[in-house]
C-alpha cells in the first residue's frame, strides 16, 4: 500500500544552534503494511531526494518493493522528508540554524510520536546514512539493524571543503541550482564512468560535447524540481554530520550503540572513500563484535548506490 502525505507537528524545536521554532511540519510517507503491523524500516533519502522511495516517481524502485530486497509484503517502509526539502512544501530560509544531529532529532521525535517502540532497520544512502548513524548516537535502541551506504559518521575535511564550494555556487551563481549540480555531479561520479559513457563524443546538434550536455540537462533537471533554499538546507546537513561533535572520543559514542551496524561503502566513491568507510570499521570491530564492512565494486563513484542494485541487493539479501 502506497500512502499520501502524512503530516507531525513537532512544537517549540530548539536547534543545536539556539534557534527556535515554534512548529516543524515532519511530513512522512508509509509504504507496505500499515505502521505496527510488521517490522517497520525507515529509509532515509539523499540530497535531492524524498519520501517517495517507491511508486510511479520512487527514487529506490529497484531495492523496495513486493518480492524486492526490502519487500513491502513483509516489512513496513516509511520514509521521513528533511524538513525544508520542499517535497512537502516546507521550506527552512535559516538552513544555517540546522545541522545533520538537528534533523536526527527530529526523525527520533517522530519515530516515537508514532508508536514505533523500534525499528527493524534504518538504511540510508549519503546524508541519509550521515542522519541515520546520528540517529542511533542519539537513541542507542532506536533500530535492530543499522544500514549506512556511501556515507560515514563524519564529515571529511574534503567533503567539508566540496560542501563549502557547493555553498559558495548557490550564493553567488547567476543559475545557482543548475551551476551548483554540474559540480556536485563531477563528485558523484568519476573520470572512469565519464570515459566509459561519453567516450570524449560530440553533440553535433548543440556543437558541445556529450559530456557536456549530459551535465548541463542534470542542472536543468533539478533546477525545475528543486528549490534553492532546500539545496542549501541539504548541503549543509551535508556538512555537518560528526556523531563526536560536543561529544566523547568516536569509541565512547558508538561503542553504546546497541544496533547491528552494517556498513557499505563504494570503492570508488569519492565523497565518503572507502578507506574511510574501511577505518571506521576497523575501530568499530575493536569494542564491537556485531559490526560488518562490504563494498560496491563499481566504476560510478558515489552513485553507484542508486545505480549496482544487483550488488547492492546481494549486499543486503541476508538481512532482509
Amino acid at each position: 500500500m502506497e500512502n499520501k502525505f502524512n503530516q507531525i507537528q513537532i512544537h517549540n524545536f530548539i536547534t543545536e544552534s539556539g534557534a527556535h521554532y515554534p512548529i516543524i511540519n515532519l511530513s512522512y510517507q508509509v509504504f507496505g503494511p500499515q505502521l505496527n503491523t510488521a517490522p517497520v524500516v525507515l529509509v532515509n533519502h539523499a540530497l535531492t531526494g524524498n519520501s517517495q522511495v517507491i511508486g510511479e516517481q520512487g527514487w529506490w524502485n529497484d531495492l523496495i518493493g513486493e518480492s524486492k530486497t526490502i519487500d513491502t509484503l513483509k516489512y513496513t517502509v516509511l520514509a521521513f522528508n528533511v524538513p525544508g526539502n520542499g517535497y512537502d512544501g516546507f521550506l527552512i530560509e535559516n538552513y544555517k540554524d540546522f545541522n545533520a544531529r538537528d534533523v536526527a532529532r527530529l526523525f527520533n521525535q517522530g519515530i516515537k510520536d508514532l508508536q514505533i517502540k523500534q525499528l527493524f532497520a534504518i538504511i540510508g544512502g549519503s546524508v541519509g546514512g550521515g542522519i541515520a548513524w546520528e540517529m542511533a548516537a542519539l537513541e542507542t535502541k532506536i533500530t535492530q539493524h543499522l544500514i549506512p551506504i556511501a556515507t560515514d559518521w563524519k564529515s571529511t575535511d574534503w567533503l567539508i571543503a566540496n560542501c563549502f564550494l557547493q555553498e559558495q555556487i548557490l550564493a553567488n551563481s547567476s543559475k545557482p541550482i543548475e551551476d551548483a549540480r554540474i559540480h556536485a555531479m563531477l563528485c558523484y561520479r568519476t573520470p572512469a564512468s565519464f570515459s566509459a559513457k561519453f567516450q570524449r563524443t560530440l553533440n553535433e546538434e548543440l556543437q558541445m560535447y556529450n559530456v557536456e550536455s549530459w551535465l548541463a540537462h542534470h542542472g536543468n533537471k533539478l533546477q525545475k524540481r528543486f528549490q534553492l533554499s532546500a539545496y542549501k538546507m541539504m548541503n549543509q546537513l551535508l556538512k555537518t554530520i560528526d556523531i563526536t561533535r560536543g561529544r566523547d572520543s568516536f569509541e565512547a559514542v558508538a561503542s553504546k550503540i546497541e544496533a547491528n551496524i552494517h556498513i557499505i561503502g563504494i570503492d570508488s566513491d569519492l565523497f565518503f572513500t572507502a578507506n574511510e568507510n574501511r577505518a571506521t570499521y576497523e575501530e568499530l570491530k575493536k569494542y564491537k563484535e556485531s559490526v560488518s564492512y562490504q563494498e560496491i565494486v563499481s566504476i560510478h563513484g558515489h552513485d553507484a548506490f542508486l545505480i549496482e542494485y544487483q550488488q547492492l541487493h546481494n549486499l543486503l539479501a541476508t538481512i532482509f
